[in-house]
């Protein structure tokens, strides 16, 4: 495979999943770990990524607040409508982090009445901002790849939790390997939002389906809603639809 040909698929993971493993991109490519190196050596260098211990991230999505524009926008706005439609006065929510997360926070209500628990601090800022709903960060260490906050006392924070309806974005998503993640405390994070709901929603552009990492949050038999820019009739969809309901 030519060098420019690995540059286009390695662009291509980085944006879909914000971030690639150099052990991943040398299965993927079927080259040598020094290739990679030097790929994403070379991609940085070029102020396309950078460059991380084990692999790369994507710049926009690690530089939040200077953000030209954000990946499969109008779609993830498309899916934060749909969302938005879940939530009614008097619940308790629970969100994770990332962009699409971010366009359900921008369209929550002025007047919404409850509470809105996240991990995010850039989704508890926009939805104080916008909203007049009782807002909780639950702090802990701040993850420098996702801007969530992560560790024991997140999850220790969690487990009194028992919301009504709970709000995640994902990396990868497929029938047979359910959510899945490549960093292990957002993992944890993730478990223990999924065990403080009564009902969890997963939000995904539909790129990403039929797509996984290493790590496991959950089965799909897990999620009670799957939210896509896709038509739940969609035959992309009908599958998925065997074991949770399409909006």
């Amino acid at each position: 495979m030519l060098q420019e040909e690995r540059h286009k698929i390695i662009l291509q993971q980085i944006t879909l999943h914000h971030k690639v493993l150099s052990n991943d991109l040398c299965l993927l490519l079927n080259v040598s770990l020094d290739t990679v190196r030097r790929d994403l050596a070379e991609l940085e260098k070029d102020g396309k990524i950078i460059k991380v211990h084990g692999g790369a991230l994507a710049k926009t999505f690690h530089q939040p607040f200077q953000q030209p524009a954000i990946y499969a926008q109008a779609e993830k706005k498309k899916i934060a409508e749909k969302a938005l439609k879940l939530i009614h006065d008097g619940m308790s929510i629970l969100t994770g982090g990332g962009t699409i997360m971010l366009e359900l926070a921008k369209i929550i209500p002025p007047d919404l009445i409850g509470t809105f628990f996240t991990v995010s601090p850039l989704v508890a800022l926009e939805v104080a901002q916008r909203s007049s709903v009782n807002v909780i960060l639950l702090a802990g260490q701040l993850s420098p790849n996702s801007y969530i906050c992560t560790g024991a006392s997140v999850v220790s924070q969690l487990s009194e939790i028992h919301a009504d309806l709970c709000f995640l974005g994902t990396n990868a998503l497929s029938l047979g390997d359910g959510l899945t993640e490549y960093d292990w405390e957002t993992v944890q994070v993730k478990k223990s939002l999924i065990k403080s709901a009564k009902k969890v929603a997963v939000m995904s552009i539909s790129e990403k389906l039929e797509t996984n990492h290493k790590l496991q949050v959950c089965k799909i038999n897990a999620l009670d809603y799957l939210i896509t820019d896709l038509d739940p009739g969609d035959k992309k969809l009908l599958t998925y639809s065997q074991t949770c309901k399409i909006i």
